[in-house]
């Protein structure tokens, strides 16, 4: 994603390899030998990721029916923890659902 170039600088879409159109397991294995971490929504890939592990690892999206620019403002304004995740060797999964953990938006007060 092109948008997200200044804080996630060696990023990709598929289609930028010529996988826009190819099932799974070619883009896992892509992503696996090139380095990259696997941003989704699809679930396939959070399970994927629980069988085998890394590499890739995967970052699953968990925000619904969305618009791209509501990924990418998550993306955003999660990029702290996204960035904390791919530079842990031992984490294979990231789930970014519409609250960071522990918030829920709500005020107690």
């Amino acid at each position: 994603m092109r948008r997200l170039v200044d804080l996630y600088p060696n990023s990709a879409h598929v289609r930028d390899f010529g996988l826009a159109a190819a099932d799974d397991e070619p883009v896992w294995r892509h992503a696996a030998a090139e380095g990259f971490a696997i941003v989704t929504k699809d679930d396939d890939f959070r399970q994927r990721s629980f069988l085998r592990g890394p590499p890739p690892k995967v970052v699953w999206v968990q925000l619904g029916n969305c618009r791209t620019a509501h990924v990418e403002a998550t993306l955003r304004a999660r990029s702290a923890e996204v960035l904390a995740f791919g530079a842990d060797p031992q984490s294979a999964l990231l789930v970014l659902t519409r609250e960071p953990a522990g918030e829920t938006g709500d005020d107690a007060g």
